[in-house]
């Protein structure tokens, strides 16, 4: 610790947590685009009964996420009177119909917010595009024209106090979280030995849920270390997208922080993990027809993962510190990613070469 607090004489401390946010979303972006993880393609996956590579990969982040979380209660690196999401006011209306938006959003855009940002990372335009859009309706909805719109979905239907704790509220602790990440990492371990997911996947979707860990003791071991206030965070891509946005159009050297370094940490890491594996390639729209379907799609992410209080990876991260309205975020997400693609896409197979490609595979045993 006293390593990592003489950087703050350097870098100053914002700019310490700042590394730290782009040093993390680098890890994540290289295992994502390794792993081809990605809540859309998973969620498909599942809905078509198919229990597949992409699920498993998306099982082993998701319980490697929970288990090392849960792990930095047991060590007191996190207490739960300082998690802001279970100790502020949460909406379980926004994590309900801010989860269908979003679920429903990356079905249309056919992928999530952060295989968004991966695949830009690796060459693709129309992900970068959809990435802008997305960066775009969440400002929209974080401080702009439809703040209040959220603001009013939001207030629907608010929990507070020991509600917010899942664990609290079955009168459990980390011990019951952890074992609770220990089942869900025995059905990503079945359904990747099953799935004969290679060693990229494995890898990557652990790499993946790890960096929600890292991000969890990187903000909880600083917390007060440092003169500045350190808000505990790991990782989403909602709020954080909205604020890199604003940094790049009017930098300010004081909003250099943890979550304003994470994207452009992912973007850098995805770039280097394809032109490691040589798959950098620049592509676009396959026509014209599916544009306004893609654009769409980003900004129901963008307003649905603002109201729903984090992303796909964002309500992993609530899920992780086992809070109420990231599971329920969670379950929404999955059940409108379900039915949306049922009624949009269930009836056009084969999937298109160029949404097959932007899918992509765990890198299977073998390949």
């Amino acid at each position: 610790m006293d390593l990592l607090l003489s950087f703050s004489e350097t870098l100053g401390e914002d700019g310490l947590l700042a590394l730290g946010g782009l040093l993390i979303g680098m890890l994540f972006g290289s295992a994502a685009q390794r792993s081809r993880f990605c809540l859309r393609s998973a969620a498909v996956e599942f809905s078509r009964g198919t229990f597949g590579p992409k699920l498993a990969v998306w099982l082993l982040a998701f319980s490697t996420g929970v288990i090392l979380t849960q792990m930095l209660f047991g060590m007191e690196v996190l207490d739960t009177s300082e998690i802001r999401q279970l100790t502020l006011q949460g909406s379980l209306s926004g994590a309900i119909i801010g989860g269908a938006m979003f679920g429903t959003g990356m079905i249309l855009a056919r992928g999530c917010s952060s295989r968004m940002l991966v695949l830009a990372g690796q060459g693709n335009l129309r992900a970068l595009l959809n990435g802008l859009v997305f960066a775009v309706a969440a400002q929209a909805s974080l401080r702009g024209i439809l703040h209040p719109v959220r603001d009013y979905m939001a207030g629907l239907w608010t929990v507070s106090g020991a509600q917010l704790d899942v664990l609290g509220y079955i009168g459990q602790g980390w011990v019951g979280g952890l074992l609770i990440g220990l089942v869900w990492l025995a059905a990503a371990i079945y359904f990747a030995i099953r799935s004969k997911v290679g060693v990229a996947g494995w890898l990557g979707g652990i790499g993946a849920g790890g960096a929600i860990g890292l991000a969890w003791a990187w903000t909880g071991s600083l917390n007060g270390e440092l003169f500045v206030p350190v808000k505990l965070e790991s990782l989403t891509f909602t709020g954080p997208s909205a604020n890199t946005l604003m940094w790049f159009l009017s930098p300010q050297p004081e909003h250099w922080r943890f979550d304003v370094a994470l994207v452009p940490g992912v973007f850098i890491g995805s770039f280097f993990a394809a032109a490691w594996a040589r798959e950098l390639k620049l592509e676009g729209f396959q026509g014209a027809t599916g544009m306004p379907r893609y654009l769409f799609g980003a900004a129901l992410m963008g307003f649905g993962g603002m109201l729903a209080g984090g992303c796909a990876v964002g309500s992993l991260t609530n899920a992780s510190v086992f809070a109420a309205t990231g599971w329920t975020a969670l379950l929404s997400i999955w059940a409108a990613a379900a039915i949306a693609d049922y009624v949009l896409d269930r009836g056009q197979e084969p999937q298109s070469a160029a949404s097959a490609r932007e899918a992509g595979s765990p890198l299977v045993a073998g390949q």
